[in-house]
């Protein structure tokens, strides 16, 4: 990949693709800035090379058209505490407007470093990767920095479009998740863990596929553990199953065996008789679950061998968690995971996905971490083996 390293920037304006959809509360507060703070190496490194920087993003799906509980106002106020500085907000409904280019001129003449545009979604033409809007955009520029990993599976105007009118390159940010979702995952260091949790096979098939070719172990856990025992003939009473899945599950259960990967499944299941965290939490073996019982997370042997499992292995994968973490009552095996991913001192230990994310930074693991992916949707199409749009334009 082209990356900053690559390029001039002294004197020019820089257009960078940024992922701010950051999740705001009721007053638009913003409640988490981690994908802002990710952002600090790429728009520290450029200003340092003497140049301006305008940064584009979106924010929710406002369909094309522009609606004030969209608006980027209160991520540009955020940013400009992360980044200690004026961060100049163009308010303008039309993105690259009038009202955007008589701003732009100002800040080209002022002291103020930083730009922020509107939410690129606020333009229809912006998700149907429109040539008009990608030239808009270009307009700004003299030089196109792509850094935003979230929207990199995405082929928009300001993902992709863009692309084609100035130089454009790869921000430090893309770079590390390139580096650690893709390049790392080709040659790791062994063995090499692969633990996928969350809900559904389905969602993940892909990714279970390509990593059962690199992975020497496999551990599953969440709501998608029990599709996998249902498909073995076990009874999982209540738990949440995808049925039309059960064959699925199946042929990649003897891929793994095929390819001489080690999978995991729980062999006990801490749950209840409904999903509430005030009805009693109780464990059974995987072969003893009664009708009326939910798994919610994975049982006290399952933790202890998961654990053990991690804390060998030198290269980890996490992408989603162990249970419904949300709850108080079924945090343990989420938190089992993390700590056995913390005792393996000298692993590559990389998180993918929001629900991981968000774990990792509630129970205290993001320092024991080697890497923190912010991108949902883009982490699992990597993992997938497959080159996204917005990597694939600064190569």
């Amino acid at each position: 990949m082209k990356t900053l390293k690559d390029a001039e920037f002294q004197g020019k304006t820089v257009l960078i693709r940024v992922d701010y959809n950051v999740p705001l509360d009721e007053e638009k507060n913003v409640t988490d800035n981690l994908r802002i703070v990710s952002t600090i190496p790429t728009v520290d490194y450029i200003l340092e090379c003497g140049a301006k920087v305008v940064l584009c993003s979106h924010l929710g799906r406002p369909d094309g058209q522009p609606k004030p509980e969209f608006s980027l106002r209160p991520v540009a106020e955020e940013a400009a505490r992360v980044f200690e500085e004026e961060v100049v907000f163009a308010d303008d409904d039309e993105v690259v407007g009038e009202k955007t280019l008589a701003m732009l001129e100002q800040f080209k003449k002022s002291d103020a470093r930083i730009m922020l545009l509107q939410n690129t979604r606020y333009r229809a033409e912006e998700e149907a990767n429109d040539p008009e809007f990608s030239k808009q955009l270009a307009s700004l520029a003299d030089v196109f920095v792509m850094d935003a990993f979230g929207a990199a599976h995405r082929a928009h105007a300001s993902t992709v479009g863009v692309a084609d009118y100035l130089p454009t390159y790869a921000g430090l940010l893309m770079a590390d998740e390139v580096k650690y979702l893709g390049e790392l995952l080709e040659e790791p260091h062994r063995p090499f863990t692969v633990v996928m949790g969350g809900s559904k096979v389905s969602d993940k098939i892909q990714v279970f596929r390509n990593l059962l070719k690199k992975a020497d172990s496999i551990i599953v856990g969440g709501a998608m553990a029990y599709t996998f025992l249902k498909a073995q003939g076990y009874n999982v009473g209540i738990s949440k199953v995808e049925a039309d899945k059960l064959d699925l599950a199946n042929e990649i259960l003897e891929l793994a065996k095929e390819k001489g990967v080690e999978f995991y499944l729980p062999t006990d299941c801490s749950g209840s008789t409904e999903f509430s965290n005030d009805t009693p939490k109780v464990s059974y073996a995987y072969n003893e679950m009664p009708d009326d019982f939910m798994g919610l997370d994975i049982g006290p042997e399952t933790q202890a061998k998961y654990k053990e499992v991690l804390k060998n292995s030198k290269t980890i994968v996490l992408n989603g968690p162990m249970g419904v973490f949300e709850m108080e009552n079924y945090t343990d095996g989420t938190i089992a995971v993390l700590e056995g991913m913390a005792l393996a001192k000298d692993a590559v230990k990389i998180v993918g996905g929001g629900d991981s994310a968000a774990a990792v930074s509630q129970f205290g693991y993001t320092d024991d971490m080697t890497h923190i992916s912010t991108g949902g949707g883009a982490s699992l199409k990597l993992m997938e083996g497959k080159l996204l749009p917005g990597v694939k334009v600064c190569l």
